[in-house]
């Protein structure tokens, strides 16, 4: 806006209400008896009208950006129009004769055009928005309608999951009413996968009614802490017809029967854990009615032996990643079963199976040689003797953890410095080891963390920078 007169200037007697200062009628500013604010009609500020008022518009200042080339209505005096430079241009403006509705367009200086064509150049756009994180595009899809159009394509949200929590999900109208939000725009950006906390068996009908991508579009769901029930979950793996990647966490209310009764074979991958209901059926479920399961995570503390041999030749083939995250109840018989049915397997976790003991990783050695990541933290019956068996016939094994395993010593980890294929090591709180030096020959290693060892000091840090210069220890 325009910068107003010195304090050395004379001030008008009137006094001003609102921050807004009357023309008297006979200053030949052009507009009349109109207000100098945007317009603004005469008479809802019109204090006094002296012809003794002096005028308090300067000239307009040269720096200003925004100016016309022409149109001056006298000698000296600007066009009227050009102390409103914060109006947009072409906009007709409320208040001003009919003559003066329609202003001819702004023009800018060459730089200041430059610099606009810009950051408002969408092919520019396009590649610079690329280098900002999730949380920084959702603030710059803010700025303004050109940004925003650029940054809800739907190559800019790959891989990113909205989390909504139910009551999130609503907004209460002035009648009390709840009223389920709009999902268009999650539509516009094209994510494919949510997850939804806290939900219903109505929260989610009205989810899949809601969202525009619900029937076909949507790939991944993962429900938590939700009260979602047998015929909840039919209806969603009924009606949403894409999905194929589904996970259930603190899920207390649906049954194994839920599970007989709504899986079906679109779904290759599958997670379920802390919920109370799942057990031995639920494995032979998910073994009868998912041949292309090629993912399965499953943390249920009721989960036995007999469970491990309900899989089939189908999944035999097509299953390359297990996990089994605290099942109390597995023993080696359990990993007998499990290796003779699933002999493809490139990724296992026995996380927290704290019944498998040093013969049990001997037979997932002999028989899944195809491992490239194995995880057996928690397992505190794993010995040396454990990793001699991994070291001698793990041979594509990237990615090891032996968190928790507190019998493991400085001379197991000798045996695992023959791996050249190791890429990942984890050995936080294994309490025996010590020294650790032998594992400067796994020259391939880009990982190794070893928070809580007795032997985790500086000098041995020190140690790892100059013999394994490539390698991240924690």
């Amino acid at each position: 806006m325009l910068n107003m007169s010195s304090p050395s200037e004379l001030k008008s007697p009137c006094v001003t209400r609102n921050g807004m200062v009357k023309l008297p009628p006979s200053q030949p500013n052009g507009l009349g008896s109109a207000s100098i604010t945007k317009g603004t009609p005469a008479a809802k500020n019109r204090l006094c009208q002296s012809s003794s008022v002096p005028s308090i518009l300067p000239p307009p200042p040269s720096s200003l950006p925004y100016h016309h080339h022409h149109h001056l209505d006298g000698p000296g005096l600007p066009h009227p129009a050009s102390s409103l430079l914060d109006m947009e241009p072409g906009k007709p403006l409320v208040g001003l004769k009919p003559s003066l509705r329609q202003l001819p367009p702004l023009t800018l200086p060459k730089p200041l055009l430059l610099e606009r064509q810009l950051v408002l150049d969408e092919k520019l756009l396009n590649r610079l928005l690329w280098y900002f994180t999730t949380a920084e595009k959702c603030v710059l899809a803010q700025v303004c309608k050109t940004w925003r159009k650029v940054l809800y394509q739907p190559k800019f949200w790959d891989g990113v999951t909205p989390i909504l929590h139910a009551k999130e999900l609503y907004t209460l109208l002035p009648s009390g009413e709840k009223e389920f939000v709009s999902l268009q725009a999650f539509a516009l950006r094209g994510f494919q996968s949510f997850c939804l906390v806290g939900v219903s068996d109505l929260d989610i009908c009205e989810f899949i009614d809601n969202y525009p991508l619900s029937k076909k579009g949507v790939r991944s769901v993962s429900l938590k802490r939700s009260t979602i029930t047998d015929a909840g979950l039919e209806v969603m793996l009924e009606q949403m017809q894409g999905l194929m990647h589904l996970e259930l966490s603190g899920c207390n209310d649906f049954t194994e029967a839920g599970l007989w009764s709504s899986l079906n074979a679109r779904l290759t991958s599958l997670s379920v854990s802390d919920c109370i209901n799942v057990a031995d059926d639920a494995i032979a479920a998910i073994s009868q009615l998912l041949p292309n399961l090629s993912e399965l995570s499953l943390q249920a503390y009721h989960v036995t032996d007999t469970a491990m041999a309900y899989f089939t030749a189908k999944q035999g083939y097509t299953t390359h990643t297990l996990r089994l995250h605290s099942c109390w109840e597995i023993t080696n018989h359990g990993v007998v079963n499990m290796v003779h049915s699933l002999p493809n397997l490139t990724a296992l976790s026995l996380s927290g199976c704290s019944k498998i003991t040093d013969d049990g990783v001997e037979l997932v050695a002999e028989n899944l040689r195809k491992l490239r990541s194995l995880d057996l933290s928690w397992c505190p019956r794993i010995t040396d003797m454990a990793l001699e068996y991994i070291a001698c016939d793990l041979h594509k094994l990237e990615e090891l953890v032996l968190d928790r395993c507190v019998r493991i010593t400085d001379t197991g980890l000798g045996y695992l410095s023959t791996m050249s294929s190791l890429r990942s090591l984890y050995l936080r709180w294994c309490c025996q080891i010590v020294i650790a030096f032998g594992l400067i020959q796994l020259q391939e290693l880009e990982e190794l963390e070893l928070t809580n060892c007795p032997g985790a000091t500086a000098e041995l840090f020190k140690y790892y920078s100059q013999h394994l210069p490539h390698c991240m220890v924690i």
